[in-house]
């Protein structure tokens, strides 16, 4: 392993965007702070940019200087951690590769390259005895990462659940407290920065994955390819189903979790309908929160910003010194193989919980009855009913909360009454945490 010598920690920066130009501002701004942490300065010394003439409002200071070639990052002698941000997914992969085949750590908040093709670069880092730190890569700066590497180490994890994307946070809070549709909430969320001119990634629950995928990793040891985890975005909550979750007594949130199931990991991103009751329930706006149950632990949650320029940089940061003080083989995954093995995976349709489900239905007599007649035949047992509101064009929506139920029968359910003459589809479902 190269070891950071006591001299100043000398840092390439890739990426001078909102994350890059927030870690460069606090590394100014509290520099005699992280000199007294460390007893030495950390100093940027150079920057890979993508067009030197841009106009930049902020500049990295008198140590650095701007490039355009990713070489002079990676094959610098002088340069001790490589801080990867950004973005995508081949050439932060190459960045990151170069950089560790020289000799040199290297701290990334690249979530969707850890998700995707972490463990190539994981199995590299530990064949070289380098750092591969990511704290900012799951929950901004919440200290999800250290969490699970460091603090819950002596525990086997019972599960996660967590609130991992902001965006979709703020989307949900909004149409909450507004009763906003889900078009004028993003449209909110996009003139408020929350969200990209194509958000795709948060809304359809994609960046949520990338992030879950990373603390699967932590948590259990093993690899869960992103291809087989099941995700659902929150385009289709509408501000109705709101209503009827708060009548219940819930909010609507989009949820990653992950348990251990009969050796198996039974995980997703989906919306649930979440108890008022759970500290969850009350995480608003542009927050994350991750809920960690270790055996011995028991519940832990934690809560702050997940995104952003100074929140993210702040958790980049703490890896930037984490790497800096340890003089040991540095701790990547949390487990001390060289390869991870894959997770045996839990069939999603065999999954059990409580369901939401809304029908639209004809407004006529027998058709709550025929329902739950294909409910019953399924073994899907009622929980709560609910039907009111005047028809809209004959139907009217009908609500059931569900007790616990797989999956599979819940979806026979829905396939067999969206076929009958007397709904309109497409039924509504959510899972009830």
């Amino acid at each position: 392993m190269k070891s950071i010598p006591d001299s100043p920690v000398r840092i390439g920066l890739a990426g001078l965007g909102t994350v890059g130009s927030g870690l460069a501002e606090i590394l100014a701004e509290n520099a005699d702070w992280i000199r007294r942490r460390l007893g030495r300065e950390v100093i940027l010394a150079a920057v890979l940019v993508r067009d030197l003439a841009k106009p930049r409002p902020f500049h990295p200071g008198p140590n650095a200087f701007l490039t355009t070639r990713p070489e002079d990052l990676t094959d610098a002698p002088e340069i001790d951690v490589v801080v990867e941000l950004m973005g995508g997914v081949d050439e932060a992969f190459n960045l990151i590769v170069k950089a560790l085949e020289s000799g040199k750590h290297v701290v990334t908040a690249n979530k969707a390259l850890l998700a995707e093709r972490g463990p190539e670069l994981f199995a590299l880092a530990a064949r070289k005895g380098l750092g591969l730190y990511y704290e900012a890569s799951a929950a901004g700066a919440v200290p999800v990462v250290e969490t699970l590497k460091e603090s819950l180490a002596g525990n086997r994890i019972c599960g996660i659940l967590g609130i991992l994307n902001g965006t979709a946070n703020y989307i949900l809070t909004k149409m909450s407290e507004q009763g906003l549709d889900f078009d004028t909430a993003l449209k909110m969320a996009q003139e408020k920065g929350y969200a990209e001119a194509d958000p795709t990634l948060d809304i359809e629950g994609v960046d949520a994955a990338h992030k879950l995928i990373v603390l699967i990793r932590l948590a259990y040891g093993r690899n869960y390819p992103l291809r087989r985890l099941p995700v659902e975005g929150i385009t289709n909550v509408t501000p109705l189903d709101i209503r009827f979750a708060r009548e219940f007594g819930y909010q609507i949130k989009l949820i990653g979790h992950v348990r251990e199931e009969d050796g198996r990991l039974d995980a997703g991103v989906h919306p649930r309908l979440v108890n008022n009751s759970y500290l969850l329930a009350s995480v608003q706006g542009a927050f994350n929160a991750v809920r960690i149950e270790g055996n011995a632990s028991g519940p832990i949650v934690l809560h702050g910003k997940g995104a952003g320029g100074r929140p993210t940089a702040s958790a980049v940061l703490a890896d930037i010194m984490a790497l800096a003080q340890r003089r040991d083989c540095p701790n990547n995954t949390g487990f001390p193989e060289e390869v991870l093995p894959d997770a045996d995976i839990f069939d999603p349709a065999e999954a059990v919980c409580r369901h939401y489900i809304r029908f639209n239905a004809k407004d006529k007599p027998g058709v709550m009855a025929a329902i739950s007649r294909v409910m019953a035949d399924q073994e899907v047992s009622i929980f709560q009913a609910v039907q009111k509101s005047d028809p809209e064009m004959g139907y009217v929506p009908i609500v059931f909360l569900t007790h616990s139920a797989p999956q599979k029968a819940v979806e026979n359910v829905i396939a067999a009454l969206d076929a009958s003459p007397f709904l309109k589809p497409p039924t509504v479902h959510f899972r009830v945490l």
